[in-house]
């Protein structure tokens, strides 16, 4: 766990100076709320590695890192762009791929706590969407769960995870773990 960081939305983490950063890493998290750093120099390091094979699950925030950023690069690591987001509320979560293996772990009827829904302006073309949410505002359903083939690498994505309670949510955590085994490549199909 890299727990480091600024007191604003500019940052360039040391741990990722090292071009082996992600050696011997199963999969990577990435959770980080960056939206300012802009240096495409200093994402590529961050997603080289990614291309190369090193499989990730991304989360909440991770979907506005180096949003600043004039790059695609870490935008199609994600396999989503997004720059903005709705209010809190909770949120009914849609199947798009209910036989997909990581939907197994959500039920049918599921409601998000209290969470913000990230409007998704681009799926790109590597990337599947599982699940949607509705905005309050728009009427329109973005993507909230999706899978991306970056690379050798896959990638796991949910723009939900900006509350304690929404952590606390065993369907939650249930989700990010079917995610995290499928993105290694490990969970049953």
């Amino acid at each position: 766990v890299v727990n480091e960081g600024g007191k604003g939305t500019e940052a360039e983490i040391e741990f990722y100076d090292d071009p082996n950063w992600a050696k011997g890493f199963d999969v990577v998290v990435h959770n980080e709320c960056f939206a300012n750093t802009t240096n495409t120099d200093y994402i590529k390091k961050i997603t080289q590695v990614h291309h190369e094979g090193v499989p990730a699950l991304v989360i909440h925030c991770a979907m506005h890192t180096y949003r600043a950023s004039k790059s695609d690069e870490w935008r199609q690591f994600l396999g989503v762009t997004s720059r903005r987001h709705d209010h809190q509320s909770n949120y009914a979560v849609k199947k798009v791929v209910a036989d997909h293996p990581i939907m197994k772990a959500i039920p049918d009827n599921w409601v998000t706590a209290k969470d913000e829904l990230y409007i998704i302006e681009k799926l790109w073309p590597t990337a599947t969407a599982l699940a949607t949410s509705v905005s309050e505002r728009d009427g329109k359903a973005h993507p909230v769960i999706w899978t991306n083939q970056y690379g050798k690498a896959r990638v796991f994505g949910t723009t939900y995870g900006h509350s304690d309670a929404t952590f606390a949510d065993p369907i939650f955590t249930d989700l990010l773990a079917h995610g995290l085994l499928w993105a290694s490549d490990k969970l049953p199909k």
